[in-house]
């Protein structure tokens, strides 16, 4: 791709020292690994709506009207409303960063996308809420990947959203050239066996919206087909599912591969499904096919390339 994945942050995952106490959480992954491929917008809610560095710790607390509320532990002092006014003003103004993501800091009153401690009227905290910033994001930009940094820790979790971003990055590249029929065809049949290996329904969904996309407008067929592609995507990938992927390629060397070929493809599918090799390692074996056989409709499916090598993510799964 021609230029980097635009990905939200919270500035205190990139070593900025902007927390409560005055340190920071970098995550040396999302910096120095995955910072290869993208470049960072940093948002710090608690900073950028004027809070001081040090601070007093901030919670979300459940008053008696049953709201929620964001207000400081020692003091009491209720800053809801100055948050929520600074977070609608905020995502307007990341409309204009094109973002392909956001990776939010977990367990953050201001930016936790999940299983935030919410304290009950009798000070008893339950891992129900979400972050006040982190809510406007998602409801502002409810189609865009978001993930969370104590997530990304899981092999699979951090696969699947790094997924994500890549396609949405590309997604937004062929809208950048204009978008049309044709540009879908091609955006879709490249990205088949990747939203196969989401979900099967989808596939066959996705597929029978692109072979009638004559009978919508262009709008509409834009806005269908992706609200259906990031569904899909939110899907994770499964053993299972990946190996129905690995059985469909596989069709499509039913002349070419010679007996013992077949067995080898046949023998490492069956150690992936049994959890002894990674999914590279099949993933590997199918691609050497490809060149050795000239499969072009396979070449081209960014099921067996989904993302740099270098980031080793087919290792780990």
């Amino acid at each position: 791709m021609d230029d980097k994945i635009r990905l939200g942050i919270s500035s205190c995952l990139l070593g900025a020292q902007v927390r409560y106490d005055g340190g920071h959480q970098l995550d040396r992954y999302l910096r120095d690994v995955l910072g290869d491929y993208v470049e960072y917008v940093s948002v710090c809610p608690e900073v950028e709506v004027g809070l001081s560095i040090p601070r007093e710790t901030l919670r979300l607390i459940e008053n008696e009207q049953q709201q929620v509320r964001l207000v400081f532990s020692r003091s009491g002092e209720d800053i809801t409303e100055r948050m929520e006014a600074w977070a609608c003003a905020r995502v307007k103004q990341l409309e204009k960063e094109q973002l392909d993501g956001f990776v939010f800091k977990a367990k953050s009153p201001s930016s936790g996308m999940e299983r935030v401690k919410l304290y009950d009227r009798n000070g008893v905290p339950k891992k129900v809420g979400v972050g006040v910033f982190a809510r406007h994001f998602m409801e502002h930009f409810p189609l865009l990947p978001v993930e969370e940094d104590g997530r990304l820790n899981d092999p699979r979790l951090r696969e699947n959203f790094i997924t994500a971003i890549f396609v949405l990055k590309r997604w937004r590249q062929m809208l950048a050239d204009g978008f049309s029929l044709g540009r879908l065809v091609e955006f879709h049949t490249r990205h088949k066996l990747l939203i196969m290996a989401h979900s099967q329904q989808h596939y066959r969904q996705m597929g029978k919206l692109v072979a009638a996309g004559r009978d919508y407008s262009a709008a509409e067929l834009q806005q269908v087909y992706l609200r259906e592609l990031v569904t899909a995507l939110r899907l994770r990938t499964t053993m299972k599912k990946q190996v129905n992927v690995m059985q469909h390629i596989l069709g499509y060397f039913k002349r070419e591969l010679t007996a013992d070929e077949k067995q080898e493809a046949l023998e490492l599918i069956d150690n992936y499904r049994q959890g002894l090799v990674p999914l590279i390692v099949p993933l590997t074996l199918f691609n050497h096919f490809i060149r050795k056989y000239d499969q072009p409709y396979l070449r081209q499916q960014y099921y067996l390339n989904p993302h740099p090598k270098e980031l080793k993510l087919l290792n780990q799964i």
